[in-house]
């Protein structure tokens, strides 16, 4: 018996040192990807347009603040983004600047309408009363590209930007304009103190700004899908790939090599199809907006499609490594396998250290991106989305008989050796 226990004790210790080593190696990659965010925002690019004129004092005020915050200046150090100052020429409507957030030229945008500044001048001289202070300045930015860098930096930091700055301009602006009226004793000096009485706002708030999410981040359920649910989708594949190992493992002596090797590749491809309708079928109660960008139904069966694609890059290279690894130790790649996944599709990759690059090439990624442009109709990168997600598939259709047919060559080698052996004993 004491042998006996020497064996269980070990398999129980080398189990807890695998784990520990997978810790380390596999934390140290998630942490990191979560533990520098904040000083990587700068990374992150901003538009600021001034269509106020050459002689509006708003345009100038903004583009002054904005680049000095550019710098860091007056904010804690990489508390903001990066600002560069376009020409209005370049995105000379408003649709086009909400084109070029979309289109993920920049991660928002800050514009000084046009004559914002002489706008509020004829407000408070003719006594406007309808003037709005929130059309001087339009602030685009688009939270269904990421909702964690839009809710923690991009509107925060660009919100107290603009506050700040609009504070301080407003009250110098109204200085002023009242002392003006106070040198001034003439009638016209009346006359313009009345129409500010009648346009309360132009001295109250003269200018303020209006946010404007160009694709909301509408439906919280979407996280189920942009992040967990994949990796229940990379859970399920392995549970395949265990149930299959041990299936096939029934039939596999009485296979040719050509015929096994057609089995392991096919017929998860074959299971993974209920498996990933059954996924998708899962999010219609909770009602995500598969009609954003398509109509409902295409935008259910584009997505079934694309969860489809991944579970098969994703499952195949379950299937391949288990080939080597063997049941016993397959576990470990597939902590790896959701960690090293997982690191790059919760924060952008912009705010992380540039390790984590090899992200734009990993399933889940790529998985993530295209469910955003079909549920929220976001940039569309679907060809590349799909082109990486097709390219592990196709690795793992190389892998999986490459090393099946090295493992089973061993096992014909390490076989006839031992018929030798054994007649070698006989003789």
């Amino acid at each position: 018996v004491a042998h006996l226990r020497a064996i269980y004790l070990k398999i129980l210790g080398m189990t807890v040192v695998l784990l520990i080593c997978a810790m380390w190696i596999c934390f140290s990659v998630y942490w990191g990807s979560l533990g520098e965010t904040t000083q990587h925002v700068p990374n992150l690019k901003g538009l600021v347009i001034n269509r106020d004129g050459a002689d509006g004092v708003l345009g100038q005020a903004i583009l002054a603040a904005f680049e000095a915050n550019s710098r860091g200046e007056g904010v804690a150090p990489n508390a903001h983004l990066t600002w560069v100052v376009t020409d209005p020429s370049s995105l000379p409507t408003s649709d086009d600047v909400a084109h070029a957030v979309v289109e993920e030229h920049a991660w928002a945008a800050v514009v000084v309408n046009s004559a914002a500044t002489s706008l509020l001048t004829s407000a408070r001289a003719s006594g406007n009363s309808s003037y709005d202070p929130r059309t001087a300045i339009t602030f685009y930015y688009n939270q269904g590209r990421n909702e964690i860098a839009a809710n923690s930096f991009i509107v925060p930091y660009t919100t107290a930007l603009l506050q700040s700055t609009l504070t301080s301009f407003n009250a110098k602006f109204n200085s002023e304009f009242f002392t003006a009226l106070a040198s001034d004793a003439s009638q016209m000096s009346q006359q313009a103190l009345a129409a500010v009485i009648q346009a309360p706002l132009t001295v109250s708030q003269p200018f303020s700004y209006e946010p404007v999410n160009l694709r909301p981040y509408t439906k919280t359920a979407a996280q189920a899908v942009l992040l967990v649910g994949q990796i229940y989708i990379t859970i399920f594949a392995f549970v395949i790939t265990m149930t299959h190992d041990f299936a096939r493992g029934i039939i596999s002596p009485f296979l040719r090599f050509s015929s096994y090797a057609r089995m392991r590749l096919f017929v998860p491809l074959v299971l993974y199809i209920p498996v990933s309708f059954s996924y998708a079928m899962v999010n219609l109660p909770f009602k995500l907006t598969f009609d954003a960008k398509y109509s409902y139904a295409g935008g259910f069966f584009l997505f079934w499609v694309f969860v489809y694609i991944g579970m098969a890059g994703l499952g195949l290279a379950k299937e391949a490594m288990i080939t080597l690894l063997t049941p016993r130790f397959v576990a470990y790649f597939l902590i790896a396998l959701i960690i090293f996944n997982v690191s790059v599709a919760s924060v952008p990759i912009a705010l992380q250290p540039s390790f984590y690059r090899y992200g734009y090439g990993f399933p889940v990624f790529n998985l993530a991106e295209a469910i955003r442009t079909i549920i929220f109709n976001t940039k569309s990168k679907l060809g590349l989305n799909a082109g990486v997600l097709l390219a592990w598939v196709v690795l793992s259709m190389v892998t999986v008989p490459l090393f099946t047919w090295i493992i089973r060559r061993k096992d014909e080698q390490d076989a006839r050796k031992a018929v030798e052996e054994a007649k070698a004993v006989v003789a």
